[in-house]
């Protein structure tokens, strides 16, 4: 029983949705201790909570092939295959990232190709690192995006065979798909901008300082006429003698 679907005639791609894995790879899920002590007769609401247990990603490892506990609930999913809402909070909650990747993953294998744009491109934002199991065991660190990157773009990932999707620009060109947008793209838009204006500013010709103090100097000095001092100039001239010898200035 734990080897079967759990609904009757739900396929997906027009196939048992189990065969999206090799036989090869299936059997070593099979065999694995986590299959049999952890997936046995497992529903739905319990693969969550043992995919909050998860602590790293990856397909089969080492000289025998183990099977990870990630390949093992992503088979146990395709069993069970859960109502899109349930997967679609998967990758919508924040708290547990490796129940996100899990859920992408899942998408990634049965959702429509329009759907798979649409889910996933939004986790191209979410930048946190997740621990990849490689084939030799030893484990690598990844980011979110980069595990997102890897699904839309790569035909095997974490040893299954992802079945294969249209570009991005043939479903904008027969309008499945809005133009692609992304936060990167907004903050360039500010960035550019931000520069632009800065060298508007650069452009703005500087106040002459040296014309505005000429000017300044001219406005507070007393007229001349002809070149000839004034009155009022002989006057401050002999006060400013009086004051160095100690006498009083003279009246006007």
């Amino acid at each position: 029983m734990a080897n079967r679907l759990q609904r009757e005639g739900a396929v997906v791609r027009g196939r048992n949705p189990q065969n999206l894995i090799e036989k090869i790879i299936k059997t070593r899920i099979y065999e694995s201790v986590y299959w049999k002590e952890q997936c046995f007769g497992l529903a739905t609401e319990n693969v969550i909570d043992k995919g909050a247990e998860l602590r790293f990603i990856g397909g089969v490892y080492g000289g025998n092939f183990k099977a990870t506990p990630f390949l093992c609930l992503t088979l146990k999913l395709l069993q069970l295959q859960p109502e899109k809402e349930i997967i679609v909070e998967f990758i919508r909650q924040e708290d547990f990232k490796y129940i996100r990747a899990l859920g992408a993953y899942y998408i990634r294998l049965t959702f429509t190709p329009v759907e798979i744009y649409k889910y996933l491109e939004p986790l191209y934002n979410d930048f946190r690192k997740l621990r990849y199991m490689n084939k030799e065991g030893r484990f690598e660190l990844i980011h979110m995006d980069e595990f997102i990157d890897n699904l839309m773009r790569k035909e095997h990932y974490l040893d299954i065979k992802l079945p294969q999707i249209p570009r991005r620009q043939a479903l904008e060109e027969i309008d499945q798909l809005d133009l692609y947008s992304s936060v990167l793209d907004a903050e360039l838009d500010k960035i550019d901008v931000s520069d632009s204006d800065d060298d508007e500013k650069r452009k703005k010709p500087k106040p002459r300082l040296v014309s505005r103090k000429r000017s300044r100097s001219r406005s507070r000095s007393p007229k001349r006429r002809g070149g000839k001092k004034t009155e009022e100039d002989e006057v401050a001239e002999a006060n400013a003698l009086r004051a160095k010898l100690g006498l009083a200035p003279l009246e006007r």
